[in-house]
C-alpha cells in the first residue's frame, strides 16, 4: 500500500496491534491534566495503548514531531471548542514535548484560555474554551445564547492553524446547561430544537470562516464528532458502559447509529466558499470504547468518564491524521 494520497480515505480502516505504540510515555509529559492521565491515576491495563489506526487503502506517515516543529516555527495554532478540543490540544502538546524534552516552554492553563509556548521554536499552541462557537452574552434576562452572533471570532483572527469543535454541549439540560435563553435576530426563545440550533450556529460560524479567514495564511479544520460510550448495547454488551473495556472493536461489532452531527457538519461545510478540512474522527473513535478514562479519571477511581480519552491514547491518532493532511495538502 502507498502512503496517504488524495484518493485514499484515511478515516476508513481498522485498529491493529503495534508494539511500537504509544507515541510517548504519559509519565514524561509533566503538564498532562489529571483527567486524561489514566496510567498515573492507576489504570492497571496497558493494551489500549498498543493500537495503531490502519487505513484500508494506504499507510499513514508516522508523526514526525521535528518536522512539525520546523513547519510551524514562529507560528500560532489555536483549538476552539469544548473539553474534546482540550483533549486534542493536550495530546499535541505532549507529542511535541516528547520529541524535544529539553526545549524551554511556557505553560498557562487559566480557563477559558490554555497556552503552550515552545520558546525555542517560537511556536504557540493554544486552546480557547468556546463550546458553542457562537456567543453567550449575559443580559438583564439572563445568559443568552445568540445563534447569529460570533463576536468571539475576533480572537481567532491571524492564526496559522485553527481547529474547531462543537457538539456535546448543545444537548445539556439544566443545571449543566450554561444559558437561559436562545436568541435568533430579535426573537428570544426559552428553548428550541437543539439540532436546529446547532445547525443555525454552525452556519453562522461558516459565514465567519468564509468572510474573516484568509485561506492563504490560515488552515482551518473541523474536528468532527467524538463519540461517547455509555451504552454497552451499542457494541453488543447487554449492560454497562466503557468501564472494563480493554480492546478496540471491529467495524462489524459496533451497532451505534451514525451521529446526525456528522452529516450536519458535512452539509454545512459543503456549502462554504472556503470549506475547512473535516477531521472525520467519528468512526475510528467509535471503535474505541477501551480508550476512555472510565473510573481512572482521577486517583480515587470514583468517576465514570466515557466521553473523554486517555493520554497517551486516541487523540494522538487524531493529531497524526491532522499532521497527515497538513503535509499532503
Amino acid at each position: 500500500m502507498n502512503y496517504y494520497c488524495h484518493r485514499c480515505n484515511i478515516f476508513d480502516g481498522s485498529w491493529v496491534y503495534d508494539n511500537t505504540h504509544p507515541l510517548y510515555n504519559s509519565a514524561g509529559c509533566p503538564f498532562i491534566r489529571q483527567q486524561f492521565d489514566c496510567q498515573r491515576n492507576g489504570r492497571p491495563d496497558k493494551l489500549y495503548l498498543k493500537y495503531r489506526w490502519q487505513p484500508a487503502a494506504c499507510n499513514l506517515p508516522g508523526f514526525n514531531a521535528i518536522d512539525f516543529l520546523h513547519r510551524y516555527y514562529g507560528k500560532r495554532i489555536l483549538f476552539v471548542g469544548d473539553s474534546l478540543s482540550l483533549n486534542q490540544w493536550q495530546s499535541l502538546t505532549c507529542m511535541l514535548h516528547a520529541a524535544v524534552p529539553k526545549a524551554k516552554y511556557f505553560l498557562s492553563q487559566k480557563p477559558p484560555i490554555y497556552v503552550f509556548h515552545l520558546l525555542d521554536y517560537k511556536l504557540e499552541i493554544m486552546m480557547q474554551w468556546h463550546q458553542f462557537l457562537v456567543d453567550v452574552d449575559t443580559e438583564k434576562i439572563g445568559r443568552v445564547l445568540k445563534l447569529d452572533s460570533i463576536k468571539g471570532g475576533d480572537a481567532w483572527k491571524g492564526m496559522d492553524l485553527l481547529v474547531f469543535d462543537s457538539w456535546h454541549w448543545w444537548f445539556y439540560r439544566p443545571p449543566q446547561q450554561p444559558w437561559d435563553y436562545i436568541q435568533v435576530g430579535n426573537n428570544v426563545y426559552r428553548d428550541m430544537d437543539r439540532i436546529k440550533a446547532f445547525k443555525f450556529a454552525l452556519q453562522t460560524w461558516a459565514r465567519w470562516v468564509d468572510s474573516d479567514v484568509d485561506p492563504m495564511k490560515t488552515k482551518v479544520f473541523y474536528q468532527g464528532i467524538s463519540p461517547s460510550h455509555y451504552y454497552g448495547r451499542e457494541w453488543g454488551k447487554p449492560q454497562g458502559n466503557c468501564t472494563g473495556e480493554t480492546h478496540p472493536l471491529s467495524k462489524d461489532m459496533s451497532f451505534a447509529p451514525k451521529s446526525i452531527g456528522v452529516e450536519l457538519v458535512r452539509s454545512v461545510l459543503s456549502g462554504m466558499r472556503n470549506p475547512p478540512y473535516f477531521l472525520d474522527i467519528s468512526l475510528l473513535s467509535q471503535l474505541r470504547p477501551d480508550a476512555h478514562p472510565a473510573a481512572y479519571v482521577n486517583p480515587q477511581h470514583n468517576g465514570g468518564d466515557c466521553t473523554h480519552w486517555c493520554l497517551a491514547g486516541l487523540p494522538d491518532t487524531w493529531n497524526q491524521l491532522l499532521y497527515t493532511i497538513l503535509i499532503y495538502n
